[in-house]
C-alpha cells in the first residue's frame, strides 16, 4: 500500500470511530509506530485529524469537551454504584500485594473493596490508609494497619488536612492503589474535592508502584482538581474503554 493510501486510510477510520491508537494503525497496516506517527503528524497538520496521546480522534471528537462533573457522591452513594466492577478491580489490586510489601489504600469505595479479595499471605503485608471505615476493616481481617491523622469529611469518610499531609511525607510505600472519580489523558486523574486531592498527590509521591482503579464510568469525565498526570500512574479498568485509553502502555484491562 501506498504512503498516501495508507493516510487516507487511516482519515476514514478515525471518522468511522472516532478515535484510534497509534498501536492499531500499525497492525493494521503492518508498518512501524513510528512511521505512523510521523503520518498522523501529517494528517494533522491538514487538519484532517487530531493527534492524541497514544492515537489520533477526528477533528469533531477533539472538539467536544469532556464533560465536568464537580458534585462528590457520598460514601453510601458510591457503594451501590458499578458494584460488580469495583470488585473486579478490587480482586486484581488483592492479587498484587505481597507479603511484604507497605501497601498505600486511598479512601474510597473501590480500594475499600479490596479487602474482601486480600489472601491469607496478603493480609500479612502492612497497610496505611486515610480512610477510617478502612482501617477499621483491614484491622478486622488481621492486616497491620496504620490510619493517619487529619481531619475526618463526613461524607466520604475520607482524613484530609495538614496532619494527614505531614504524615505521608515520612512514608515510602512499595505499592498504592487509588480511586479517581475522572480519568482523561489531558487532565489526568481527577477528583472533585481539593483536600482530598492533596492527600492523594502527595502519597503517590512516596509510592514506588502506582495503581488508580476506576471501571470505564469514569474515563472521559473530568472533575475539579487533577491530583495526578494520567502517564504518572498505571490505570486499572474494565467496562468498555474508549480504544485511545485501552492502546496505551500504562493501562491495564481487567475483565470479570
Amino acid at each position: 500500500m501506498l504512503a498516501e493510501e495508507r493516510r487516507q486510510r487511516m482519515v476514514e477510520m478515525v471518522a468511522e470511530n472516532a478515535t484510534v491508537s497509534v498501536a492499531e494503525f500499525a497492525n493494521l497496516f503492518d508498518t512501524s509506530e513510528s512511521t505512523i506517527r510521523r503520518d498522523l503528524d501529517r494528517l494533522e497538520a491538514a487538519g484532517l485529524l487530531v493527534k492524541v496521546h497514544g492515537g489520533a480522534a477526528s477533528v469533531e471528537t477533539a472538539l467536544t469537551p469532556a464533560p465536568f462533573v464537580a458534585a462528590e457522591p457520598t460514601m453510601a452513594e458510591k457503594r451501590d454504584l458499578h458494584t460488580p466492577e469495583k470488585h473486579v478491580l478490587a480482586a486484581w489490586a488483592a492479587a498484587q500485594i505481597q507479603p511484604d510489601d507497605f501497601v498505600y489504600l486511598d479512601s474510597g469505595s473501590t480500594t475499600q473493596a479490596i479487602v474482601e479479595h486480600l489472601s491469607d499471605a496478603a493480609c500479612l503485608a502492612t497497610f496505611v490508609t486515610n480512610s477510617v471505615s478502612l482501617a477499621l476493616a483491614l484491622a478486622n481481617c488481621g492486616a497491620r494497619t496504620i490510619v493517619i491523622g487529619g481531619d475526618v469529611k463526613a461524607g466520604t469518610e475520607a482524613i484530609v488536612g495538614p496532619g494527614a499531609l505531614d504524615a505521608l511525607s515520612r512514608y515510602n510505600f512499595s505499592k498504592g492503589f487509588w480511586g479517581a472519580n475522572g480519568v482523561t489523558v489531558e487532565q489526568g486523574f481527577t477528583t472533585p474535592d481539593t483536600s482530598e486531592a492533596m492527600v492523594k498527590l502527595e502519597s503517590m509521591r512516596h509510592t514506588r508502584e502506582r495503581f488508580v482503579l476506576a471501571d470505564a464510568s469514569k474515563i472521559g469525565v473530568v472533575t475539579p482538581v487533577t491530583f495526578s498526570r494520567f502517564e504518572d500512574a498505571t490505570l486499572v479498568t474494565c467496562g468498555v474503554v474508549d480504544p485511545v485509553i485501552s492502546g496505551l502502555s500504562n493501562v491495564v484491562e481487567v475483565s470479570a
